[in-house]
């Protein structure tokens, strides 16, 4: 390696026609380029300055990279967010949304010899496995892996890298058991206690994803032989099922609609939540989280590149910036779940009116994966029919 005018040049090892690369920095507004020339040892001696202007010209007339970005539709940041990654480093992002999670996994995997775009967010615990057998992502230990914990980092080969987390949990209005005098439960078990009857709206694990988040909390805490016992004592306490999240939370559950149920299948993120969007300021949120050990379950999202883009390098900015500490605090007040990285500073909403759980539930990866239909068919024998 030799240095002509304070541009790096890789000269061959071996003499004759052979490729070498020249770096040329950004100059004159132009993004910096990588350029492939022939036999650089006796082009520079001979050309010089005429090789480096013609260098400067090649990398001003390139097309330039615009990555694209695969999320479900939950995805939102802000953005001055994406503005400041491009602003770094001369590359747009485009966002494509791809349903949910599933969904935009399933598309990514039949587009996997053509793929949708470089970079993918949104698989998450429940559907990694299936991900990682497919093989859509190239491995990549961003340098930002230092800052995350490792009970996040469920890949070992790094082709998935955590970027987020959040525990599904149940919710409960706080007034309205004030007021009727009876104690919030605090177990999954006290939800099958008559004195909670008719009180519990939960989501279709085979439409929801925190429906089927609930499921793997109850396959946890009661096994593989207790949790179908356990859903037909909800269903004798007369638990209410819905397709989705929206219409539980916003049109079932008493403290955020003119629904009849205290208690909902929600986010640990949801108090914060009914804080930071109330009309008036509040200083108590009106629902609480309930965080016992096993009452909630932890989700994970990973962000990776997909296999077959042909911006590789560019693709790893782009992940190192999302796993990084601005795109990272900028995460709980657009998605309402916690980011991966610890040096991010949370919001004081979130410090003040949300709990994490000390032992979420948890299930393998690829547990889930393998029995994850035969469950929810056998939920649902149970539960809808």
């Amino acid at each position: 390696m030799k240095k002509f005018n304070n541009y790096t040049v890789v000269i061959p090892a071996k003499a004759g026609i052979q490729l070498g690369r020249v770096w040329i920095p950004a100059f004159a507004g132009m993004t910096p380029c990588l350029a492939t020339i022939l036999d650089t040892t006796c082009i520079v001696k001979k050309f010089g300055w005429l090789l480096v202007i013609l260098l400067l010209a090649a990398c001003g007339s390139a097309e330039p990279v615009t990555l694209r970005l695969m999320t479900h539709d939950s995805f939102e940041i802000s953005a001055a967010t994406m503005e400041a990654f491009t602003a770094e480093t001369g590359i747009p992002v485009e966002v494509f949304k791809a349903g949910d999670g599933g969904s935009m996994l399933n598309q990514a995997i039949l587009a996997r010899d053509n793929p949708l775009a470089d970079v993918a967010y949104g698989v998450d615990n429940t559907f990694l496995s299936r991900a990682l057998e497919n093989d859509i992502f190239l491995p990549y230990a961003s340098p930002e892996l230092a800052n995350i914990d490792d009970s996040l980092k469920l890949d070992g080969q790094n082709r998935v890298l955590p970027m987020d987390f959040g525990d599904v949990c149940l919710n409960y209005d706080k007034a309205w058991f004030t007021e009727a005098g009876l104690a919030p439960p605090q177990t999954l078990a006290d939800l099958v206690d008559p004195a909670y009857a008719g009180l519990t709206v939960v989501q279709n694990p085979a439409t929801s994803t925190p429906g089927l988040a609930f499921l793997l909390a109850t396959m946890s805490t009661f096994g593989e032989d207790g949790y179908l016992d356990y859903w037909q004592q909800l269903v004798d306490n007369d638990v209410l099922v819905t397709a989705g999240w929206e219409e539980a939370y916003w049109g079932q559950f008493s403290a955020a609609s003119d629904g009849e149920r205290p208690i909902v299948v929600s986010y640990a993120s949801s108090p914060p939540a009914e804080v930071f969007f109330a009309a008036e300021p509040m200083s108590d949120a009106p629902t609480a989280a309930m965080v016992g050990d096993g009452t909630c379950f932890r989700q994970i999202e990973f962000v990776g590149i997909l296999r077959g883009t042909p911006h590789e390098a560019e693709a790893q900015q782009l992940v190192d910036f999302m796993l990084g500490k601005q795109f990272q605090e900028d995460i709980p007040l657009n998605m309402f779940v916690y980011p991966a990285n610890k040096t991010a500073v949370l919001p004081d909403v979130f410090t003040q009116f949300s709990q994490l759980p000390a032992k979420p539930a948890t299930l393998d990866p690829a547990t889930i994966s393998a029995n994850r239909e035969a469950w929810i068919e056998a939920w649902t024998e149970v539960v809808l029919r």
